[in-house]
């Protein structure tokens, strides 16, 4: 190469701003694999444990399947198992105000920050008394049965997006009728329920079950077959 070749040829060396491919040490790949499915089996032992105390047929319920409720302020009637949580968000959703991502900025002298979700939260409240608590023997399968799926779902990494979505669907309910409510006595931490919604949206955008789990075995098959336009193929691709 000549003196003129070399120059025309420098310019274009200095020009080349193609990333470093920075090859991923196996170290940090396994563990951020088993962050995920460690996160995966702790939300769906989180539903395994909440399984118990209103198993079906009566879902913990008095025999008349009658919700809780208030009679006077502070004041409310005796329930038990899935009727008691329901009467709760019942009553709530009555409430004036109902606040979520509460920051109370007034210790350090700034504002009290927090977003109203009382309008959310009478929604739900009127499908609670509409739809939910009047045909509760039926209803009560459809949440057990919700949550059970979770666990099956997450649990054997099994369509682990599908049960994110499930999970997304029960936390993101539980949060608005239960999250920062007075109960008798105490309140609810309204960050056990906001950290489910999370935990949830991530397993639907980290699709656990590829790791350690069902979906990596089933994605052998759907992967492919979705390539060559097999409907089916990408509904199942989707969801694993």
């Amino acid at each position: 190469m000549d003196i003129s070749q070399r120059m025309t040829a420098a310019p274009s060396q200095a020009m080349d701003t193609r990333p470093t491919v920075v090859q991923e040490a196996r170290w940090e790949r396994i563990l951020r694999n088993g962050v995920v499915v460690f996160g995966r089996l702790a939300l769906a032992f989180l539903f395994f444990t909440q399984l118990w105390w209103k198993l079906p047929p009566t879902f913990g319920c008095p025999k008349d399947f009658s919700i809780k409720q208030e009679t006077s302020p502070g004041q409310y009637t005796k329930s038990s198992g899935l009727c008691t949580w329901l009467g709760y968000e019942s009553i709530f959703a009555k409430k004036d105000n109902r606040e979520i991502l509460l920051t109370e900025l007034q210790y350090a002298g700034g504002p009290r920050l927090s977003i109203n979700i009382g309008p959310i939260a009478k929604l739900n409240g009127l499908v609670v008394d509409n739809i939910i608590a009047p045909n509760l023997r039926v209803m009560g399968y459809v949440i057990w049965l919700a949550e059970l799926s979770i666990v099956i779902l997450l649990g054997l990494g099994l369509f682990s997006r599908l049960g994110g979505l499930i999970a997304l669907g029960v936390s993101a309910q539980l949060m608005v009728g239960l999250a920062n409510i007075a109960i008798p006595g105490d309140y609810e931490w309204e960050w056990a329920y906001n950290l489910m919604v999370v935990l949830s949206i991530m397993m639907i955008g980290l699709a656990p079950g590829r790791m350690l789990g069902l979906d990596a075995l089933i994605r052998r098959w759907a992967v492919p077959a979705a390539a060559k336009g097999n409907v089916v193929a990408k509904l199942v691709k989707a969801l694993t």
